[in-house]
């Protein structure tokens, strides 16, 4: 599928954002649509945070030239998913394309792909193989004639998928409140009080959540973290990044810069400049 395919409704550059339904709300947290020009070849950085990111291209396709993990292979994809990470995917840029794209929580990947979130950690793989819907899902989204009518259709589709899906059962409720208390505290609760929190020896919980989620306790803290910081970043109000360091609980910008520059790859001014308003 290349570059130039005609999809209703899709005539202009620019993005577009969809807040799910109630129902998928606990899957899926937000789901971004864009549609991006032909530009010079370039690169781009697929920033870790606190959700695994699937990738649905309308037109084009996405080119993987590293993984998070650079063990992992890099590839093509129409459809994929991206695991938890704690280092930038770099993805190729240049031609056209059209897509939509998700958030989707760890609890989500069980409940919509069947697998414990662990199992695709630093990876990026093909969602069909995960689910085969995704193909007929996706023609359909093509042939929308609005991007309303494509947010509503996905977010219905999903649903459904989730609701007939055999879930590989519930994840232990140490690693659900663990998870939990991170996200209420912005990431800034310590291992140490995390692991009392749930009842957990620090190594203990460390293994189970590593293999339940494909992130240490300790790392996922500081991405639920650097998420929040991101999001107030492209936020309307656009706060400075000293306020953004003091209200996501850094101790001050310059360890906020370091997080962008290891887990961004950028600055947070080159950051902001790849994702325009």
């Amino acid at each position: 599928m290349g570059a130039g395919r005609a999809i209703p409704g899709i005539d202009e550059d620019g993005a577009h954002r969809w807040r799910p339904s109630a129902r998928l709300r606990g899957h899926v947290t937000d789901i971004w649509a864009w549609r991006q020009g032909a530009t010079a070849p370039g690169t781009h950085q697929g920033v870790p945070g606190g959700h695994l990111t699937v990738v649905l291209c309308l037109d084009g396709d996405m080119e993987l030239l590293r993984a998070p993990d650079p063990a992992r292979s890099p590839g093509r994809y129409v459809t994929s998913v991206a695991g938890l990470h704690g280092s930038p995917a770099v993805i190729a840029t240049g031609p056209a394309q059209t897509g939509m794209q998700l958030r989707l929580t760890w609890r989500g990947a069980r409940d919509l792909l069947g697998l414990p979130a662990g199992q695709l950690g630093g990876d990026v793989v093909d969602l069909a193989v995960l689910l085969p819907e995704i193909t007929s899902i996706l023609d359909r989204l093509r042939e929308a004639p609005t991007w309303p009518a494509r947010f509503a259709l996905l977010d219905r589709e999903l649903c459904r998928v989730i609701g007939n899906r055999d879930s590989p059962g519930e994840p232990a409720r140490e690693i659900v409140r663990a998870w939990d208390v991170l996200l209420a505290t912005g990431g800034t609760t310590r291992v140490t009080e995390l692991a009392g929190e749930v009842g957990w020896s620090r190594r203990h919980l460390g293994e189970r959540f590593r293999a339940e989620t494909g992130l240490g306790t300790k790392t996922a803290a500081r991405l639920i973290r650097f998420e929040r910081a991101c999001d107030l970043l492209r936020s309307p109000a656009r706060p400075g990044l000293a306020d953004v360091a003091a209200v996501c609980g850094y101790a001050d910008q310059p360890h906020l810069a370091r997080d962008f520059r290891d887990l961004a790859g950028l600055t947070a001014t080159e950051w902001l400049a790849e994702r325009p308003s």
